[in-house]
């Protein structure tokens, strides 16, 4: 058993009833709802009812206490927003309806605060009408994703509450990845450390943050439940998979991901208890979830009622069909094929037999009469030049041409299906197959779309065997395959991971065994097309670095990485 911190309150208590301080602190119980909730950005009313109704939830189950994920009241991040004064007000405002409406339990409430002239990500604490008390974060991340340091400004102090005679501190999300606020927390007398988070997932994240969370246990002695937000923002998605650890380290709640859910841990005899720990996903099962979650969430949040994609009977589109009809339900999705003298009959017939299964909405439309047209209205200029990919871009260029007219007559969403390996080597048309509003595999290398094409398949099939195991071709010239002008995609994608998630340089990669000709020839593609990834649409981050927030290298650039 760990041994039991006595606080003052404690020792006072004991005092009073002439008991064992010990023994009355084994007899001490709190119950923590953790509101692993799914905020939207810049809105106010509709957060503070979800809040609001987390808590109704939270007291019909007997907690004490309801910890919300990191600036639940206003969304994470709102970026921008920040600045405009009105906004913060109307957060304050909102803070205020929870003073003067919430009883029954201690509310702990990530918002946003104004100070004069500076701004806080903060925590306030509130009970029964009273304010126990505000805790603003200590460190402010400003890499990756994170740009905080733009809008806040950093706390200065720790702050402990009293619930139910037990002493407990807080943090906000980055102070937990470092050992100086949980320090401070613990120097205060804090027994008990409730940590808000809006942490934002990628593959892996979830054992890291309980190892750096564990790391902090064992520093401090001190039990800790991180409580973090779910849903989709942008290109942001945030997994939840809240957790607890008690003060020997170990697990002993964990909550679904990707899923809202108001979930009990509670506190006895010096510790954390045991409670439901929801299994890890594997990594082709969290991956595709979250990408699920991500159109789901740009979709809903932005009100757009379903969405259209060009389905051409490759791997790329097949995946994003399914992750659509997944997310958004076969009725929301419009899937067209738009085959040219080019597109093999099979690409025709896998196209249909996959519509057969999922039962979305289908049409097909000939482009090669549009691209006629095109080349008739460009025979001049074209006159005595040699074919190229010219010819090529102006067959995609129709398809995103035909995409677009559909998507303005009907109001839906235009889903690009290119690849991470494609953004990063420029094999993709810019207003072709990149024009849309929402880039669902963006941070998806070819070869783990050819991992979650077949993950999917095993919770039922829905891509056609035929289109997982062909060659990849984009289809625009006779026998033309992807290998044709790229390096293989094991090897293409590993020097992708190399040099843009783990940022190593061109020595380091070749050091490791690839061919020089091969290095050289996919850091040339990626350096030399950055201005076409700027122009994409955004999409889902599920890697450690993507296209992205965590991706701003110069478009005119003559360094040689």
């Amino acid at each position: 058993m760990s041994t039991i911190k006595l606080c003052p309150v404690h020792i006072l208590t004991a005092f009073w009833l002439k008991i064992d301080p010990l023994l009355l602190a084994e007899t001490i119980t709190m119950k923590i709802a953790l509101a692993q909730l799914n905020s939207i950005v810049g809105d106010l009313a509709g957060n503070t009812n979800k809040i609001f109704a987390a808590a109704a939830e939270a007291k019909a189950k007997g907690a004490d206490i309801l910890l919300t994920p990191e600036l639940a009241l206003s969304g994470y991040p709102p970026e921008d927003l920040l600045l405009r004064p009105a906004f913060l007000a109307e957060c304050a405002l909102c803070v205020g309806r929870f003073i003067d409406e919430l009883d029954g339990i201690t509310l702990v409430l990530g918002y946003p605060r104004a100070s004069g002239d500076e701004r806080f990500n903060s925590a306030i604490v509130i009970r029964d009408g009273n304010v126990l008390g505000r805790y603003d974060k200590l460190l402010l991340p400003n890499d990756q994703v994170f740009d905080e340091v733009r809008y806040f400004s950093p706390g200065y102090s720790p702050f402990v509450f009293e619930q139910n005679g037990i002493q407990i501190g807080l943090a906000i999300c980055e102070d937990i990845w470092d050992i100086e606020p949980a320090s401070a927390a613990d120097d205060e007398g804090a027994e008990l450390l409730l940590i808000l988070n809006a942490s934002p997932y990628n593959q892996a994240k979830q054992s890291t943050r309980r190892e750096v969370v564990g790391q902090r246990v064992d520093e401090t002695g001190i039990a800790m439940v991180y409580c973090n937000m779910v849903g989709g923002q942008d290109e942001l998605i945030f997994d939840g998979q809240s957790f607890a650890l008690n003060k020997s380290g170990e697990l002993v709640a964990q909550l679904p991901a990707f899923s809202e859910q108001v979930a009990i841990v509670e506190y006895q005899k010096g510790d954390l208890q045991t409670a439901e720990i929801t299994p890890d996903l594997s990594d082709e099962a969290s991956a595709y979830q979250a990408l699920v979650l991500g159109v789901q969430d740009y979709i809903g949040k932005n009100r757009f009622p379903g969405v259209l994609l060009g389905l051409s009977g490759g791997i790329d589109s097949a995946l994003t069909l399914a992750i659509a009809v997944d997310a958004l339900g076969a009725d929301k999705v419009h899937a067209v094929m738009m085959p040219s003298r080019y597109t093999a009959d099979i690409s025709v017939n896998d196209s249909r037999e996959m519509i057969k299964i999922l039962g979305c909405k289908y049409s097909e439309i000939e482009i090669w009469p549009i691209y006629e047209a095109f080349m008739h209205g460009l025979s001049g200029e074209f006159e005595g030049l040699a074919a190229d990919t010219t010819e090529e871009n102006l067959q995609a260029r129709a398809r995103g041409t035909l995409l677009m007219a559909l998507s303005n007559k009907s109001g839906k969403l235009v889903l690009t299906t290119g690849n991470k390996s494609e953004m990063t080597t420029g094999y993709a048309t810019l207003y072709g197959d990149m024009a849309g509003g929402f880039a669902v595999l963006k941070d998806v290398a070819k070869t783990l779309v050819y991992q979650l094409s077949s993950w999917r398949n095993t919770q039922g099939m829905v891509i056609p065997e035929r289109i997982i195991t062909r060659p990849p071709s984009a289809e625009l010239r006779p026998d033309q395959t992807d290998q044709d002008s790229l390096p293989a995609y094991e090897i293409l994608d590993a020097i992708l991971q190399a040099y843009v998630e783990e940022n190593l340089s061109r020595t380091e990669i070749i050091a490791k065994g690839f061919a020089k000709a091969d290095v050289d020839r996919v850091v040339h593609l990626l350096t030399i097309n950055e201005y076409k990834r700027r122009q994409a649409p955004v999409g889902p981050r599920i890697t450690h670095r993507a296209f992205g927030k965590d991706w701003r290298m110069p478009i005119t650039n003559r360094f040689s990485m």
